[in-house]
């Protein structure tokens, strides 16, 4: 089975989580095209490892920047193992307009966020080495074992 899969941060081209999509090892990653998020979302860089998070509030923010991909259940798999490994990120359906077309992907979503991250600003297209001035720190979801910053303690 195949999934429509919406990247805004580091998993899009030439970003430093990229090599997750191209390694045919992880499964079957076809780009389909470029898109932008039919609703506004916030998606703020947070935490002590600089992390893009897009905060699940619909109609705040920007309509975001970013790429879609066509993966099999084994990259979907393997996306899900970087991104809800610390179980902070939770993989929900948003519409993506591209070429005039609507289409209906799945997209990663920081949970149980601190209000006070709503404050944050906001970005629409994610740059590691954008005017941010806070890079990605390589592997963070990884090796970051303390969200406490940007989440509320179940």
């Amino acid at each position: 089975m195949t999934h429509n899969v919406f990247v805004f941060g580091t998993l899009k081209r030439g970003q430093p989580n990229f090599y997750l999509l191209e390694d045919a090892g992880n499964g079957l990653a076809v780009y389909l095209a470029d898109g932008v998020t039919e609703e506004k979302f916030p998606v703020v860089i947070a935490s002590s490892c600089n992390i893009p998070f897009m905060l699940p509030v619909a109609g705040k923010g920007q309509n975001v920047v970013g790429e879609i991909y066509k993966v099999d259940d084994s990259m979907l798999n393997r996306l899900d193992i970087l991104e809800r490994k610390a179980e902070i990120l939770d993989r929900r359906e948003i519409n993506v307009v591209s070429n005039g077309c609507t289409i209906t992907c799945w997209c990663y979503h920081l949970v149980n966020h601190k209000k006070e991250l709503q404050e944050l600003p906001t970005i629409d297209n994610y740059d590691t080495n954008g005017s941010h001035g806070l890079p990605y720190i390589p592997n963070s979801l990884e090796t970051c074992d303390n969200f406490s910053d940007v989440q509320i303690p179940k």
